[in-house]
């Protein structure tokens, strides 16, 4: 087949179509709207609109589908910021995606107008999973949010998280939008007969994954949550501090009433991110007050703290309060967000916005995992905390569950109350959900205001809470140990994508040597060497 160069007004305009509602596709997939099934469609989509349209076009193509898909999935970004911070954010992530689009448009094209289509087709996961690295890690640390793998929970390509990460999954929804994408190109050719052997890819990839073990089981312990809830939601949730800290506590006494009652004991009671923005190292009230809570329940209590470092800095913790032990164990968060707990840059970024200054004072990072050991009736169990958005990066929650030997669960502990009513509370706890598949742990999200679960090992959730409501209760979770292959592998597979993408490179950008005339007495026909 023969692909052109050249591209009408009107071929182009259906293209710029496309590649906004491949967008779409992308949003829909993620909640809170949960349609999985459109991610691969919407990959394949964009493949189709990209992979002969050149690096230019491609660039630009790419940036109508990351505005499409991040305009309303980081939407609750700017829920109290207001639309410029939320604009710089999602400018910077499309740009990642025009990236995307102008490599896919250029190798594409190249290989298409050589014959490698299935080269060309195979493209779209490679570079797709490699863009979705790149704006993970980069700048100052990098935004994972939203990747497609996150919008995969409620399918069953999130098994592929057990063996090769959240990169495995994004590859496999990728990949399976190839094989559609392999069978759109058969159908313009009419060739009818083999279209279903493209779609056979995509179906031997859902069918795999459908195929692959998760565990459901482990040793058995008790957790007890807290949701305290807050005065009012928006930036000023905590202006009045003492009663989120007050609700906390007050939740806690109901808690122990509940095991007083009959309810099974915990191991361990939990509280979200910012349930103490008080310091308790510095304030003796605030101290008494978590104090009143640990002996109400009489075990160990995790606490979210804001904790001060010196006069102009501070640390997002996690502190573990014993009974009869003064002082607590402590987890300072290792990757503080930019722009919300630090600004960088702080009097360049001024310029464009002088809402950088209500982070007043910056959060520093921690310097090591947190692991508490925790004591149970069947033996003893790590508490593997992270904080907030930290269960988005692939490295940080591995080296948390490998830090530890034995029977673990993670904690993830948040605070939702920043985004009002909108969706980033249910796409933070799909993630937790993917984190749990991909470690083989049970995962324990609680949130100051909700959304809050207890995810099981295989992805499932129970105990979820309401947003903005106060709730307390108990679960019995599954500790386990072991390391999944995802777990021993580590970044492989991310690496072997880079080395796929520098064959495919090498392939596209290959010097084509010109045709050459032979003296007819050579009796050689002439011959154009690819």
């Amino acid at each position: 087949m023969t692909y052109r160069v050249g591209v009408s007004r009107r071929a182009l305009l259906t293209r710029l179509l496309g590649a906004a509602l491949a967008g779409v596709c992308l949003w829909l997939a993620l909640p809170t709207h949960d349609l999985w099934w459109l991610a691969p469609l919407g990959l394949a989509l964009f493949g189709l609109v990209t992979l002969e349209a050149g690096w230019r076009q491609g660039a630009l193509l790419g940036l109508i589908t990351g505005c499409a898909v991040f305009l309303p999935v980081l939407s609750w970004s700017g829920t109290y910021v207001g639309l410029v911070p939320q604009l710089a954010l999602t400018s910077l992530e499309a740009l990642y995606l025009a990236a995307v689009g102008c490599v896919l448009g250029g190798v594409g094209r190249r290989l298409l107008a050589r014959g490698h289509r299935f080269a060309a087709v195979a493209a779209l996961p490679v570079v797709w999973v490699l863009g979705e690295w790149a704006r993970s890690t980069t700048p100052f640390g990098g935004f994972p949010w939203a990747r497609v793998a996150f919008s995969q929970a409620d399918g069953p390509l999130v098994a592929y998280a057990a063996w090769a990460g959240a990169p495995g999954v994004s590859f496999a929804v990728a990949a399976v939008g190839a094989g559609l994408l392999h069978a759109a190109y058969r159908l313009r050719e009419r060739q009818w007969r083999a279209a279903p052997w493209s779609l056979a890819v995509s179906a031997i990839l859902l069918a795999v994954a459908t195929a692959i073990p998760l565990p459901t089981q482990g040793r058995s312990v008790t957790v007890g949550y807290v949701q305290g809830n807050v005065p009012r939601a928006g930036l000023d949730f905590n202006a009045e501090r003492r009663a989120v800290l007050d609700n906390h506590v007050q939740g806690t006494v109901r808690l122990a009433a509940e095991i007083a009652a009959g309810q099974t004991r915990p191991d361990v009671v939990l509280w979200p991110e910012n349930s103490s923005d008080i310091d308790p190292f510095r304030n003796e009230d605030a101290r008494a007050q978590i104090r009143t809570a640990v002996n109400a329940v009489n075990m160990p209590l995790l606490v979210g703290a804001v904790v001060e470092v010196d006069q102009d800095h501070i640390a997002n913790a996690s502190l573990l309060y014993r009974p009869g032990v003064e002082i607590p164990e402590r987890y300072d968060k290792l990757h503080p967000v930019p722009f919300a707990e630090y600004i960088p840059y702080r009097s360049f970024f001024r310029t464009f916005s002088d809402k950088v200054d209500l982070v007043r004072r910056d959060f520093v990072a921690g310097t090591s995992i947190g692991a508490f050991s925790i004591p149970s009736a069947t033996g003893e169990f790590w508490l593997l905390p992270t904080i907030c958005f930290e269960v988005a990066y692939d490295g940080l929650m591995r080296e948390s569950v490998t830090s530890k030997a034995g029977d673990s669960v993670l904690v993830v502990q948040t605070n939702n109350a920043t985004f009002g009513f909108t969706a980033e509370s249910e796409q933070q706890l799909a993630i937790s959900r993917l984190r749990a598949v991909e470690h083989g742990r049970a995962v324990v999200h609680i949130s100051t205001v909700g959304v809050s679960g207890i995810v099981a090992p295989d992805g499932t959730v129970s105990h979820r809470t309401s947003l903005f409501t106060a709730q307390q209760g108990l679960a019995v979770v599954p500790v386990r140990a072991g390391y999944t292959l995802s777990d021993r592998i580590g970044a492989a597979p991310e690496w072997l994508i880079a080395a796929a993408f520098v064959l495919l490179m090498a392939m596209a950008l290959r010097p084509v040597r010109k045709a050459r005339v032979v003296a007819p007495s050579v009796r050689t026909k002439e011959r154009t060497i690819v």
